[in-house]
């Protein structure tokens, strides 16, 4: 699943950060995903850069439009992030996004950081 969260950032031009989520059930099937956004912002986004005082950080961050878009209990969340020259570069999330992440109730997050590729927030 890592790797199909991979093309989807690979797949994302002219963006300063290329960044894609996905989120799976417990089975693994896809229940949403999501990317950066520089020009779309949401409440939920905005709640909480609010909560963490940063006002910067109001656009869309892919883990929390992944959240969004997801209608059912998540269970692992996959972080990507492709480099401008289109190579696979480290992925965390930010404090903002783990703090929706845990919110959300996953309980897996497997990112391109290297070099464990996985880190786990519960």
């Amino acid at each position: 699943m890592l790797n199909r969260c991979i093309e989807l950032a690979s797949q994302l031009m002219n963006r300063k950060q290329r960044v894609a989520a996905i989120i799976t059930d417990k089975k693994g099937r896809i229940l949403s995903f999501g990317v950066n956004s520089y020009t779309k912002s949401h409440p939920k986004m905005a709640w909480y850069a609010s909560k963490f005082n940063d006002f910067n950080k109001i656009y869309l961050h892919a883990e929390i439009a992944s959240i969004i878009a997801c209608d059912k209990k998540p269970h692992t969340m996959y972080i990507a992030r492709i480099s401008k020259s289109g190579k696979i570069s480290p992925s965390l999330p930010c404090r903002i996004c783990q703090e929706a992440i845990r919110d959300a109730g996953i309980k897996e997050v497997i990112t391109t950081w290297q070099p464990l590729f996985q880190c786990v927030i519960i």
